[in-house]
């Protein structure tokens, strides 16, 4: 685990931003550039953490930082990667730094999985951070493939006979896993040291890395923006969200759980499930702890655990 004299003391990711109060991505953003041991470039994928961080002509990056299109930041990225090899070999440049893209889960999970895949399998070698707020909540909170089941959203509305989304949250490490990379991990922003120990290991690998990082956002999972690292810690506490990484091919489980908190915990404090709380609906509660549950067991299955 990292300990907090190894923290640079400079902030690269500063104050004045637009992100909303207690928007997870502000704060994923601030600890993962804590975490640098070198120079870097940061590569952003259209979404909430770019637009409010780069209000022309103020930025809150202090580092070298790219906007690019929602599908294409894994490919930016491998462009980035590959010129500064290109230059090493032809003796242009001697610099060793580290590459960081940044996408929702909307800009990794489906409009830039392809891009993603194709970085994963060719080897580039750069950390790729999806902080999951688990819909598109800069363009008007559409669902995604995070959007969990029963969630409402704009596109996914609940009404007196759906109970929001249908569908099921895809696992995002798992496929990034399956291209053989050396490292990836899943992260909650409640537990800091693990996240930024986890960035670190990230940026070591020579290769492709993953997180997969929860991402509160009081606007679109309707909460109390007080109350984001809380929900955060919930997450994990109810077995949600599992914090794992895959190293080698290898699962371990870095947050045990052995007393999990009942998942309705998670689901309360945010208004994307206050549908589910009416009679109708109560027994998606159950669909929802059992797909938890179910979850649960293949991750620790795959880890190891008892």
């Amino acid at each position: 685990m990292v300990r907090l004299q190894e923290l640079t003391t400079e902030e690269r990711f500063t104050s004045g931003h637009r992100l909303c109060a207690g928007c997870g991505a502000g704060i994923i953003a601030r600890m993962t550039l804590k975490a640098l041991k070198k120079p870097a470039v940061v590569v952003n994928a259209t979404g909430c953490m770019e637009v409010a961080s780069t209000i022309y002509p103020f930025t809150s990056w202090k580092l070298p930082w790219v906007h690019v299109a929602f599908e294409n930041a894994a490919a930016v990225a491998s462009g980035i990667e590959s010129a500064c090899k290109a230059l090493v070999k032809r003796n242009a440049w001697n610099k060793d730094i580290d590459i960081i893209a940044f996408g929702g889960d909307g800009g990794t999970f489906d409009i830039g999985i392809q891009a993603l895949s194709g970085a994963l399998e060719r080897g580039h070698d750069f950390l790729y951070i999806c902080y999951d707020n688990e819909a598109y909540m800069n363009t008007g909170i559409q669902r995604s493939g995070a959007t969990p089941h029963g969630a409402s959203t704009t596109t996914s509305p609940a009404g007196t006979k759906i109970p929001g989304k249908p569908e099921f949250k895809k696992d995002l490490i798992g496929i990034c896993a399956a291209h053989g990379i050396e490292y990836a991990a899943t992260a909650s922003p409640a537990y800091w040291n693990d996240y930024i120990t986890k960035v670190q290991k990230g940026l070591d690998v020579k290769g492709p890395a993953v997180l997969h990082v929860f991402s509160p956002c009081p606007l679109g999972m309707r909460h109390d923006s007080e109350k984001s690292i809380e929900i955060a810690r919930l997450a994990v506490q109810t077995r949600y969200w599992p914090v794992y990484e895959v190293e080698d091919g290898k699962y371990k489980l870095n947050i045990k759980v052995p007393n999990p908190k009942p998942v309705v915990e998670f689901l309360k404090p945010q208004g994307r499930f206050r549908h589910l709380f009416q009679p109708q609906f109560q027994k998606e509660l159950e669909v929802i702890q059992q797909w938890v549950d179910q979850n649960w067991k293949r991750i620790t299955a795959l880890c190891g655990e008892p």
